[in-house]
């Protein structure tokens, strides 16, 4: 997919909004008020009382999905190879878990972290491809159905391949 110089400079603003958004989340000294945490409980136990069998720790493994959707789909605009994405994903959650690690002992690092989150960049470039693919298939299909004109807009006549064309002898 061409992504025009306007486009790359509005998927480079996408990308550094979304940067700082993660950061916030993933590496502030306390992840978030315990008050957040007691309403997710809270609705988490209003489906299980209801047969919804979801867990906090599948919500959490969803949510470093989702997050990372994003970041495959916006590098995978600006790379020359868009499974490059995944690879930049996996490292850039390493780095995270990393400096979790290493700077802030109220989090935990997780490998599983770095697996949902380069699930979630491998997610935003398969998205990127379907969508690249279809676009491409709807303009192939365009382009076989477009009316042939004249210069001045006039509709020329076309044979309909339906009807059999006699040839005189």
């Amino acid at each position: 997919m061409v992504v025009t110089a306007r486009a790359r400079r509005r998927v480079v603003a996408g990308l550094v909004a979304w940067s700082a958004v993660v950061v916030r989340v993933t590496l502030w000294p306390k992840p978030a008020p315990d008050d957040t945490f007691d309403v997710v409980r809270a609705v988490l136990a209003w489906l299980q009382e209801r047969g919804v069998g979801l867990t906090y720790a599948v919500v959490e493994a969803v949510a470093n999905v989702v997050m990372f959707v994003p970041f495959g789909v916006l590098v995978g605009l600006l790379l020359p190879r868009r499974w490059w994405a995944v690879a930049l994903g996996a490292l850039t959650s390493a780095a995270i878990e990393l400096a979790q690690l290493a700077f802030l002992p109220s989090r935990v690092p997780t490998v599983q972290d770095v697996v949902m989150n380069t699930l979630g960049a491998a997610v935003g470039v398969a998205l990127l491809a379907a969508y690249g693919a279809r676009r491409a298939r709807r303009t192939r299909t365009d382009d076989a159905t477009t009316t042939a004109r004249t210069r001045d807009g006039r509709v020329l006549p076309q044979e309909d391949p339906a009807v059999a064309r006699v040839e005189p002898v």
